[in-house]
């Protein structure tokens, strides 16, 4: 029997305090660091957090375990595995290595409280709808960097004969017809979605007939998860390309995978590494994957060699130039990269332009960088960075996971003690980036402020 949540219980629930973030203790840590920095060693570059988040969707295709090596410790990990547990799957962690047992999926709905939280939770509706013919998912959350609408989801899935409609911020899906599964359609995205190319791909692999997408993303990410379903019997050519075929077999089986490592957490190093004119090696890493940011690197002055298969090392760069640089889909340079690589622009010599084109609401970091003796100037999605010789450290505030990183890399390269707050979005894309840090001899420190308020008020 499926299981559907009262859709009153799932709007309407007040959140539990532990998972408000207002007063989570995660909320009320801070990072003090000392700048500047010179950075030195090896780093090991996490499992990416994009594909690992995607990859525990695409196991709820599987009627069996599917073991995921390589899962980072996040926030968002973390919040996925609540998901996919309201869902009926079970999960098993040692370390790095995920189980998910989807055997027993018998829910169709996720509950809101969490899939607010976390935007690629909504990624489920594809696999759920697939396996179970119904699925209710509530419209996403994430971080306020701008508009992320579902309608290329909802579009793609009618395309494959889904029934799907919109009521009180659910989108419920459901296949009609006595068989319960959906049809191979051709689709076309009108913008090339990561996340609708993956949730439509997983959709796919257990319909009838063949599927085309149309216009699909080429990230990385999006491959691992084709090679993930591949690996588990999956039908599936043309992943990384603008078009994948997609011919869907009756189920998929148990598979051991794992996750390529994070090019995100990768380029936010070797930037780390630029800014504070150090001596770095980064691994594992797949250089094909920072192709577009090791070029605009490369661009500004800094060297970055590559002296072993899947390592990268970041040489001591003086005397950086400004460069421009605009997001674009994978392979263009990305957005993640965007606010990290600011503010290195804002110690390169001379002007840089950043255009961002991908979210609307992605240049907060641009007040916090400014409050640093940044010098930049924003008019909607274009930002001129004017360098200067030195940033200085000063109270700063992270609004989103790649803002966070970007005044992170700006505090180590700044000189004196830089106080960040905003350390729930770290923790949802980084692991352990200030215990990384520190290996590099970096000067920082997690407080908690509640702890540390506690023994001031003893000491009084």
């Amino acid at each position: 029997m499926i299981k559907l949540l009262k859709e009153d219980r799932a709007i309407n629930q007040p959140s539990n305090s532990k998972e408000n973030p207002k007063s989570s203790p995660i909320n009320q840590s801070i990072l003090k660091i000392c700048g500047p920095s010179n950075l030195q060693g090896n780093i090991n570059i996490s499992g990416a957090k994009n594909s690992a988040l995607a990859a525990m969707a695409g196991a709820l295709l599987c009627s069996g375990t599917c073991r995921l090596h390589q899962v980072p410790s996040l926030a968002d990990i973390n919040r996925m595995g609540q998901v996919l547990s309201a869902l009926g799957a079970k999960l098993e962690q040692n370390g790095n290595t995920l189980d998910v047992d989807a055997s027993n999926l018998d829910t169709a709905e996720a509950p809101y409280e969490l899939v607010r939280q976390l935007r690629a939770s909504f990624f489920v509706i594809g696999p759920i709808l697939a396996r179970l013919g119904v699925a209710r998912v509530p419209l996403p959350g994430g971080c306020a960097i701008g508009a992320r609408p579902v309608d290329l989801h909802v579009r793609g899935l009618q395309a494959l004969g889904a029934e799907v409609h919109i009521e009180h911020g659910i989108v419920n899906a459901y296949i009609t017809g006595s068989k319960k599964k959906l049809q191979g359609a051709k689709i076309y995205l009108d913008y090339p979605s990561v996340g609708a190319t993956e949730t439509l791909m997983m959709a796919a692999t257990l319909a009838e007939g063949e599927t085309i997408i149309e216009n699909a993303a080429q990230e990385p990410e999006v491959v691992d998860l084709a090679n993930l379903c591949i690996a588990m019997g999956a039908n599936i050519i043309g992943a990384g390309t603008k078009n994948i075929v997609i011919s869907g077999v009756p189920k998929l089986h148990s598979v051991d995978y794992t996750i390529i490592p994070d090019r995100i957490e990768a380029g936010t190093f070797l930037i780390a590494g630029a800014i504070t004119n150090s001596d770095i090696t980064i691994s594992p890493v797949v250089p094909q994957h920072l192709s577009a940011v090791i070029s605009k690197l490369q661009s500004v002055g800094v060297k970055i060699i590559q002296e072993v298969p899947g390592s990268l090392r970041v040489l001591p760069s003086k005397n950086l130039i400004a460069t421009d640089i605009e997001t674009q889909p994978y392979p263009g340079f990305p957005t993640d990269m965007q606010a990290p690589f600011m503010a290195l622009l804002s110690v390169c010599s001379g002007s840089s332009s950043v255009t961002e084109t991908v979210f609307e609401n992605r240049m907060r970091h641009v007040s916090e960088l400014n409050r640093m003796g940044a010098n930049i100037r924003v008019k909607g999605n274009h930002a001129i960075v004017e360098g200067v010789s030195k940033l200085s450290a000063a109270p700063v505030i992270g609004t989103d996971l790649r803002a966070s990183a970007a005044l992170v890399i700006a505090a180590l390269a700044a000189e004196g003690e830089t106080t960040f707050q905003g350390l729930q979005h770290l923790d949802r894309g980084y692991e352990k980036l200030e215990v990384k840090l520190q290996k590099l001899g970096a000067q920082l420190q997690r407080i908690d402020i509640a702890t540390e308020h506690e023994i001031l008020q003893t000491s009084v």
